[in-house]
């Protein structure tokens, strides 16, 4: 176990010096062969025959895919049909635009597969909403931000398409895994914004006739069938999750280049470069990540740990809340995807022996580190949203706390009951 201290000492040193992610893992792996074999003895082509063994996989297609169709959603007004059907919708519903916020979210997550997406594609405009109805500001901010934690558990989620990947899990299951503990954390924020408005000023929108209410389900309902275009392909096994992505891409052009034409030469050559940034970004670290796996494995780490966590005499639910705590640490200081690279494969042998299903472990972990986009140090959506509002990192910090109790009640409740996450998938089977 003496690599372990290595592995997670030098990098966790490295990290918080500053150097990047890819750079700290790459470095890691480097000091760890040099102390075990000497560094004459280590290959020159070893890291980029397994950086490319790691990226020759059809399942990571998915991720640029998904990247591009999210954002050709995010071009036009798709993301005003939303907000404008939600808010008809449980907007005269106590709690008002809290509802909305929430709901909103939760179908917009079907398109921006990732949290960052959704704040900044729909944030701005719930943000804007909610100040011109007089909303507590430090609510507004807690809301938008915490809503947004919903999207990597709702498909496409390209966390959930890298953890497949990463654990030999089928993504197909892993996205029907994702909805219900989705639903659970958007059902736990509007109940926690019904309960807050008997405290807080929260004016209700009025109810709209069912003729406008059918107007505006018409107006959003082209890309609302997004996600279920992507869910009811894979399960109904038209298609697989890769192919769905590249449906979904087709289907966001069509959108924005026919339906509502609002999608020209110069938005799409936009909406590729940055799918181009974001993707190669998201691919390096995985190549690096890859490596370090296989130096993982070689060195017997995850087989030793699982030695170990099986060898404790306490039950699966003792483990799973240790777990749980561990991640909700990590997640405060990596982001989601690079900490599903690093850990799925010292954890993935560990819940095997214990007999733990890996999809259900796959969605807790998801969720889980998702509450670190919120939370500080490297929140990434509370960066966005700071730009967006303009208030110190430390006020939007503060207004977002209130809302981490929903999301540790739901884990909490998938922890005792698995069955959340593999309810679908089970019956898809």
């Amino acid at each position: 176990m003496e690599y372990l201290i290595i592995f997670f000492g030098l990098m966790v040193f490295l990290f918080a010096i500053g150097v990047p992610i890819a750079i700290s893992i790459g470095l890691t792996c480097l000091a760890v062969l040099v102390i075990r074999d000497g560094f004459t003895a280590i290959p020159a082509e070893l890291f980029a025959l397994q950086m490319l063994r790691g990226l020759n996989n059809f399942p990571i297609l998915a991720i640029p895919f998904f990247i591009f169709a999210a954002g050709l959603m995010n071009v036009g007004t798709v993301a005003v049909r939303i907000f404008d059907f939600a808010n008809a919708l449980v907007g005269s519903i106590r709690g008002g635009l809290g509802h909305v916020n929430v709901l909103a979210s939760m179908m917009f997550s079907g398109m921006s597969s990732t949290a960052v997406a959704d704040v900044a594609g729909l944030g701005q405009l719930e943000l804007k909403a909610m100040r011109e109805r007089g909303y507590p500001r430090s609510f507004a901010v807690g809301i938008t931000g915490a809503s947004a934690v919903i999207s990597p558990m709702i498909p496409p989620s390209i966390a959930l398409v890298v953890y497949g990947w990463q654990s030999g899990t089928s993504v197909a299951a892993m996205f029907l895994a994702g909805l219900v503990p989705g639903l659970m954390v958007g059902l736990s924020f509007m109940i926690t914004s019904f309960i807050l408005s008997f405290w807080l000023p929260m004016p209700l929108s009025p109810r709209p006739a069912a003729r406008e209410l059918a107007r505006l389900f018409g107006r959003a309902l082209p890309p609302l069938l997004t996600p279920g275009i992507i869910v009811g392909g894979i399960w109904t096994g038209m298609f697989t999750p890769t192919e769905a992505g590249a449906i979904a891409c087709v289907y966001a052009m069509f959108l924005g280049a026919v339906v509502y034409r609002e999608l020209n030469w110069k938005l799409l050559l936009g909406v590729l470069s940055n799918t181009v940034r974001f993707s190669s970004i998201i691919l390096f670290i995985i190549g690096i990540a890859t490596f370090y796996g296989w130096l993982l494995v070689r060195l017997r780490i995850p087989q030793e740990l699982a030695l170990l966590m099986t060898g404790l005499e306490v039950g699966n639910t003792t483990i799973m809340l240790a777990i749980v705590l561990f991640f909700l640490a990590v997640g405060c200081f990596m982001s989601v995807v690079e900490a599903i690279l690093i850990f799925t494969p010292i954890f993935m042998l560990t819940i095997q022996a214990l007999g733990i299903d890996p999809v259900y472990f796959g969605v807790l972990m998801v969720l889980t580190l998702s509450c670190g986009v919120i939370t500080p140090p490297f929140g990434n959506v509370l960066f966005v949203l700071t730009e967006i509002t303009g208030l110190p990192f430390e006020k939007v910090a503060l207004a977002v706390v209130p809302f981490l109790l929903p999301i540790f009640a739901v884990i909490v409740l998938m922890v005792f009951f698995p069955q959340i996450a593999t309810f679908l998938p089970s019956l898809a089977r």
